[in-house]
């Protein structure tokens, strides 16, 4: 017996169908992702840059960062059963079939390289493109399965967001966009590894080989605090060659230390039960850390800035 939908009901699923599809996209990374793109057009603008300008790039950014995490999760629907926190997403359950995410990633990633190049320009649609071409290539299919360098390599394609929004305002890099580029980058070690070390379980499961599961705690606390201090060189360096003002000096100054610091406590923590608490304390804040780096940069050319 055939049961049929009522308006409602058919209206409710439809909503679920769109959850599962945005689900694919991992919003919190683009959310991520951006916010080191908008503040870097602040500083290549030397103040506030054309609105639609911010908006058109925003929406070119955000979908060619879904395209790739969709390729992302429809590669990696054969182990993310195997792991507790990837467990429910929409191509484990079955919500979304696997030919309807790999047609929605090239949906995304098409419309995200027109429009950013009949809206902002090529080389920012170019630039977009490649970040996915690598972390589908380099960093799913090869590296996340065969290294346990796989972030630290795979972190470029989460840097270029930084190149896309400077290219954006002035069609052109420069060394402070690749500076900026250079801060993500040994940033995202650091900031993954922290998750990774509580969820090291998981890719054990999986056998994929991050650095936690690999090299145990110990060492990959060392790491991130190598990591975590070079990141603060870099938006130091930064300060000088972008030219900025006290603000963001400060702001980079203190934050970094803090994230270097806190880094550094994994390090010395002695009990494992307490080092994975500190491990998503540090985790969190790592996104603070970003958020407040590249905020700082905005606002420290706003005022600076004059008409």
């Amino acid at each position: 017996m055939v049961t049929e939908l009522t308006a409602p009901q058919i209206q409710l699923s439809g909503l679920h169908r769109w959850r599962d599809f945005l689900a694919l996209t991992k919003p919190r990374i683009i959310e991520l992702l951006l916010i080191t793109t908008i503040p870097t057009m602040f500083v290549a603008e030397g103040g506030l840059p054309s609105v639609p300008l911010m908006i058109y790039t925003f929406i070119g950014g955000a979908l060619a960062a879904a395209g790739a995490n969709t390729f992302n999760m429809y590669i990696d629907r054969d182990i993310d059963p195997l792991m507790e926190r990837t467990a429910r997403r929409p191509l484990v359950t079955g919500a979304i079939k696997p030919w309807e995410a790999k047609l929605f990633a090239y949906i995304l990633e098409i419309t995200a390289f027109l429009w950013l190049s009949l809206t902002v320009n090529y080389l920012s649609a170019v630039l977009a493109v490649s970040a996915c071409l690598f972390y589908v290539f380099i960093y799913t299919l090869w590296l996340k399965r065969s290294s346990e360098q796989n972030i630290v390599i795979g972190g470029a394609a989460g840097a270029v967001p930084a190149l896309v929004g400077w290219s954006a305002v002035t069609n052109e890099l420069a060394l402070a966009p690749w500076i900026l580029f250079a801060v993500i980058f040994f940033w995202t070690p650091p900031h993954f590894w922290a998750l990774a070390i509580k969820y090291e379980t998981d890719y054990k499961n999986a056998s994929v080989p991050m650095m936690p599961a690999v090299a145990g705690h110990k060492q990959t606390a060392l790491q991130m605090t190598i990591y975590a201090a070079i990141t603060w060189f870099f938006s130091l360096g930064f300060a000088f060659v972008a030219e900025t003002g006290l603000i963001y000096l400060l702001s980079a100054l203190v934050s970094g230390a803090i994230f270097t610091f806190g880094a550094f406590q994994l390090y010395v923590s002695k009990d494992a039960s307490i080092q994975a608490q500190q491990a998503i304390k540090y985790f969190k804040f790592s996104i603070t850390y970003l958020t407040i780096l590249f905020v700082a940069m905005a606002v420290d050319q706003l005022v600076s800035w004059g008409p």
